[in-house]
């Protein structure tokens, strides 16, 4: 799952000599969601959040976050407290902040 990850990261940049391919890193980000990754999850969040090669989609940018942060990953535990804070809910922000700083 986490070379599917890393290869998705390269992709979607255009290292190591790769075409940068968006869509593809896309792919091989769902899957590697799909067995396990957390980092994953974290990125198809950020690309559906700011419609980055994809059309802009928050409530699967959500999903992706909540599936990441229940499995413990910081990074998008943060994510959902941002998404919350820029949709008005304070408090639910400050709580998603106050579990990812005790992680």
């Amino acid at each position: 799952a986490e070379a599917m990850k890393v290869l998705g990261d390269k992709y979607f940049s255009g290292d190591l000599g790769l075409a940068k391919d968006v869509s593809r890193a896309i792919e091989l980000w769902t899957e590697a969601a799909e067995l396990g990754s957390v980092e994953a999850h974290n990125e198809l969040g950020i690309v559906y959040y700011n419609g980055n090669g994809v059309e802009e989609n928050k409530s699967s940018s959500i999903h992706h976050w909540q599936q990441a942060a229940m499995k413990g990953d910081v990074e998008s535990r943060n994510n959902l407290g941002i998404a919350e804070y820029k949709n008005g809910n304070y408090k639910l922000a400050v709580q998603h902040w106050m579990i990812s700083a005790k992680m």
